[in-house]
């Protein structure tokens, strides 16, 4: 569990993050701003996409659980991260409908994967 939590998770943040320094000297700290709020996307994708690995949970309570995380995690950091002109709640509620929109088509996309290399 712990290798995966590294292979995942880890080692991609801290390869985002060896970027985002790069940028940063290299004066782009917009670029350098929006990797490193990146690569805590991905640390975060990356260790909670462990809780598909759990084979005693169905389907349906893997990704209830997981939505919740990135409900909790990534919909705050997209809000915080800039990327975003959040002027009205209208604003925040398209981030939302984006946040709904890019989790569903993702979940759908790995799932069908999942299904036909599992076959």
């Amino acid at each position: 569990m712990l290798i995966q939590i590294l292979l995942r998770g880890l080692l991609p943040f801290i390869i985002m993050n060896v970027i985002a320094i790069v940028l940063y000297y290299q004066n782009k700290t917009h670029d350098a701003k929006g990797t490193f709020i990146a690569s805590f996307i991905v640390l975060i994708l990356g260790i909670a996409s462990l809780i598909y690995n759990i084979e005693e949970w169905s389907i349906l309570r893997k990704t209830v659980l997981h939505f919740f995380i990135m409900l909790l995690t990534i919909y705050p950091i997209l809000i915080v991260s800039g990327w975003f002109t959040l002027i009205s709640m209208k604003d925040y509620f398209v981030v939302f409908l984006l946040f709904l929109g890019f989790g569903t088509v993702s979940w759908l996309i790995f799932f069908i994967l999942f299904k036909f290399t599992s076959n």
